[in-house]
C-alpha cells in the first residue's frame, strides 16, 4: 500500500466515530452503488415477474422440502 494511502487510513482512524461514519458514507456514495430504494425496487420488479410466470404456468414450482432434500443429498449434510 502506498505511503500516502496508509497516512489517509491512519488519519481516518484517528477521527471521532461520527466523523468516521460520515466518511464511510461519503466513500460508499462515491462508488455509485445502487441505493437501498433502487435495490428494493429491483427486487419488487423481479418478484412481480416471477409471480406472473407462475400464474401463466410458465414455470414449475418445487416444494421447499424437495429442494432442501436435494441440496442435502448433493452436499451430503
Amino acid at each position: 500500500m502506498p505511503r500516502e494511502s496508509q497516512q489517509v487510513i491512519d488519519d481516518a482512524l484517528s477521527l471521532p466515530v461520527e466523523a468516521r461514519v460520515r466518511l464511510v458514507d461519503r466513500l460508499l456514495e462515491s462508488l455509485n452503488l445502487p441505493t437501498r430504494t433502487e435495490v428494493e425496487e429491483a427486487w419488487a420488479k423481479e418478484v412481480e415477474h416471477r409471480m406472473s410466470q407462475v400464474e401463466r404456468g410458465e414455470v414449475q414450482l418445487i416444494p421447499g422440502e424437495e429442494v432442501f432434500a436435494e441440496l442435502r443429498r448433493k452436499y451430503r449434510r
